[in-house]
């Protein structure tokens, strides 16, 4: 799994921490009703991180030298923290967009597929990343996406997972 830690791998989830704070605190600061955004944020992150963390742990033997040690389940749990971080991006993001924090209440399939899009391309592109400067290496049981030669299983993660966590968060919400 994890071959190499070095600096590289913890400026893209600083970045998007900062990301993350600047646009919640612009969010919450538009909407009239704080609370609820605050409520729906928390949702998202501790939806994000249980799932995330059980597709992080249950892919793990897709991956080269994975064994379900403590030193593998220890970076499946910071790998969570980042999905989470990028989960959260991805959402206020979304709501930046559409100028709405409470956009998951309304899931359209043009919404969707295009928070799908979205979620699929960046899972892409961080995986070209991560197998270029050899963070870690597919098991010859990872299927491969065909030309962009990543990983299947992340990229169905962030394709997927997404929808699901803000439809959840957002029914569980009440006013």
């Amino acid at each position: 799994m994890l071959k190499n830690l070095h600096l590289s791998l913890f400026i893209v989830p600083v970045t998007v921490l900062t990301l993350v704070i600047g646009l919640y605190l612009y969010e919450a600061k538009k909407t009239d009703r704080k609370k609820l955004f605050k409520s729906l944020m928390i949702r998202i992150a501790l939806l994000a991180f249980v799932l995330n963390l059980t597709w992080e742990l249950v892919q793990g033997p897709l991956y080269r030298g994975y064994e379900y040690d403590f030193q593998h389940i220890s970076f499946c749990t910071l790998a969570s923290v980042a999905d989470v971080l990028m989960v959260l991006l991805l959402y206020l993001g979304f709501a930046r967009m559409l100028k709405e924090p409470f956009w998951a209440g309304s899931l359209s399939w043009p919404r969707i597929l295009s928070l799908m899009a979205v979620g699929a391309v960046g899972a892409i592109l961080a995986e070209i990343r991560h197998t270029w400067e050899g963070n870690w290496d597919y098991a010859d049981v990872m299927p491969l996406l065909p030309i962009v030669q990543v990983g299947l299983s992340p990229v169905l993660q962030f394709t997927l997972l997404p929808v699901i966590i803000f439809g959840l968060s957002y029914r569980t919400l009440t006013e």
